[in-house]
């Protein structure tokens, strides 16, 4: 659902990390509007989840945060990636099976 909305809104996805209870998302655009696809995205998946389980998925807003430089974008990818190995889910980024990066696409 991620790739698919992303590629509907011109949406590049640089990096992602589902985790139990939230997602950390890395995400570029030359002229698409982030917000109407974090709100489309919200929309699909919590939809889809709202069926199968009968709960909500998501809150109602979201944190954000610009990156200015391609350097800080990888920066960015690599906090994203340690997420699971900072909250003790695995010892290292490359055991996790819900993320990725375009910068370590080889997993």
């Amino acid at each position: 659902m991620l790739r698919e909305v992303a590629e509907s809104r011109s949406v590049q996805i640089d990096a992602y990390c589902f985790m139990p209870d939230h997602l950390h998302l890395l995400a570029t655009s030359n002229g698409s509007d982030i917000r109407i696809f974090v709100k489309r995205y919200k929309q699909v998946s919590g939809y889809w989840f709202r069926r199968m389980t009968g709960d909500p998925l998501w809150q109602k807003s979201y944190y954000d945060h610009v990156v200015r430089t391609d350097e800080d974008l990888e920066r960015g990818a690599e906090y994203i990636l340690d997420n699971p190995v900072r909250a003790h889910l695995c010892r290292s980024w490359d055991q996790h099976a819900f993320s990725w990066s375009r910068w370590h696409q080889e997993r």
